[in-house]
């Protein structure tokens, strides 16, 4: 009937089509924008100016022009703003009060605790966490971040990146499995910490010193044509990062002690790289009428959002468990909803964002890595323009997507990626696996009233 066969465009169901030859059939991904707000569709049609667009190349390029480097080590009370005096305990993710905390966030709390010796166990930890005697707060309210729980205590040391007078901090990289950061809070978590804060910090100081800073704009994108991603693949930058202070870490006493624990940390350069992410997004923040993204966060309860024209405000929404892998004798059941500050690094471009640069990765969160390149492409739907120094080899060298917009996720319906590990939901246990989790639609549709109201009153 019909002479060189059919070709069909289809925009409803797949089930629609499930007959005709699916080489023959287009699938049209088309969503309602706002994700079926129609208050949110309207305000983010009203937003979608010159004006913003202007603001948001503004904010882009401010993020994109930052050049973090690898200063010094320090004791989190020496350069950590309001970690000089007092009992308190930064944690991931937005605010949150003691009694709501999840199980892994409460339990690193609870160890830090001990182990700055203002308690003498977990018990007695909880109930002066519980009374208000230690006080807690988000990292990113005091120039911080941290991965998963994202515990920083006073006497922790903490990696300070610089640039233009401006500076952000993030606790070492403990390792994977039972550690503080995924709620485990034990003799050996806390030994291995003493030994971080006694012998890691000081060795690591020491070598930066005799060395000099180091760009992690550039360790970073010379890691992403290694193979790395920045977030949960970080083999290349531990490994570039060892290489560039081996020498100086080799004439210090605990130089071989030190070099062994790199060896067998392969995610050591994470939090190095959540701080110099946290410093270039921070240069966007407060730019009038920019709806780019400053910073994704989790709490293990809440998943929060920061926009450049709302400056400090959060958007919040109840938050989920990772979709992805887990360890021998662990299910989604026993997992903890997301959590953690390590989505800096997807709000700058690398990480989920990345993922084409990182076949591999889906080893360890699931997929394959034709998924890897389909995410990386839609995240270009999101985002304002390739970073200039993240350059991915199997997209001929095209950069990373960077800038989330907010107008952009509410128009496409694309929501962010993130890679993620996954803690146990009971504290004291750690991590049970590895996965990948989207940003909840309600805080952007939260994020365009907040943006509307900050123009309608300037």
């Amino acid at each position: 009937m019909i002479a060189g066969g059919v070709r069909v465009l289809n925009v409803g169901l797949p089930l629609i089509v499930d007959g005709v030859d699916p080489d023959a059939v287009v699938q049209l991904d088309w969503r309602p924008p706002a994700f079926g707000d129609a208050d949110a569709a309207r305000l983010m049609a009203s937003l979608d100016t010159e004006r913003t667009a202007e603001a948001n190349d503004r904010a882009v390029t401010a993020m994109h022009a930052v050049r973090p480097q690898l200063t010094s080590i320090r004791p989190a009370r020496e350069v950590v703003p309001g970690l000089a005096e007092g009992r308190l305990l930064l944690h991931a993710g937005p605010p949150i009060e003691v009694e709501r905390m999840c199980g892994p966030m409460l339990g690193a709390l609870m160890g830090a605790a001990v182990f700055e010796g203002w308690a003498a166990d977990g018990d007695q930890a909880r109930a002066l966490l519980e009374s208000g005697e230690i006080a807690v707060a988000p990292c990113h309210h005091h120039q911080a971040v941290g991965p998963m729980a994202g515990v920083v205590a006073p006497s922790m040391p903490v990696v300070v990146v610089e640039d233009g007078g401006r500076q952000a901090f993030a606790s070492l990289n403990e390792g994977l499995g039972k550690v503080l950061r995924f709620g485990a809070y034990d003799d050996e978590v806390i030994t291995r910490l003493r030994w971080m804060r006694e012998v890691l910090g000081p060795v690591l100081d020491a070598a930066l010193r005799r060395s000099g800073p180091i760009d992690i704009t550039s360790l970073v994108a010379q890691a992403l044509m290694m193979g790395d991603e920045g977030h949960n693949r970080n083999v290349a930058a531990t490994s570039l990062f060892a290489r560039r202070l081996g020498p100086a870490i080799a004439v210090e006493e605990s130089g071989t002690e030190v070099l062994g624990f790199l060896a067998g940390n392969d995610h050591f350069m994470l939090n190095v790289s959540m701080a110099a992410a946290k410093l270039a997004t921070d240069a966007a923040v407060g730019i009038a009428d920019s709806t780019v993204v400053t910073a994704m966060s989790r709490n293990g309860v809440e998943f929060g959002l920061r926009v450049a024209g709302t400056g400090e405000q959060w958007f919040t929404a109840p938050v989920g468990p990772a979709d992805g892998l887990f360890f021998p004798g662990y299910s989604i059941e026993d997992a903890n909803p997301d959590l953690g500050d390590s989505a800096i690094t997807e709000t700058l471009g690398v990480g989920g964002f990345a993922m084409a640069a990182s076949p591999a990765i889906t080893q360890f969160v699931g997929g394959t890595p034709d998924d890897a390149l389909a995410t990386t492409r839609s995240m270009r739907r999101i985002t304002v323009r390739p970073h200039p120094a993240y350059s991915i080899p199997s997209l001929n060298f095209t950069g990373t997507p960077s800038g989330i917009d907010v107008l952009k996720v509410l128009d496409t319906g694309v929501l962010p990626v993130i890679n993620t590990g996954i803690a146990h939901r009971l504290a004291g246990i750690g991590q049970i696996g590895a996965g990948i989790v989207t940003a909840p639609p309600e805080v952007f549709q939260q994020a365009v009233r907040g943006l509307a109201d900050r123009r309608s009153t300037v």
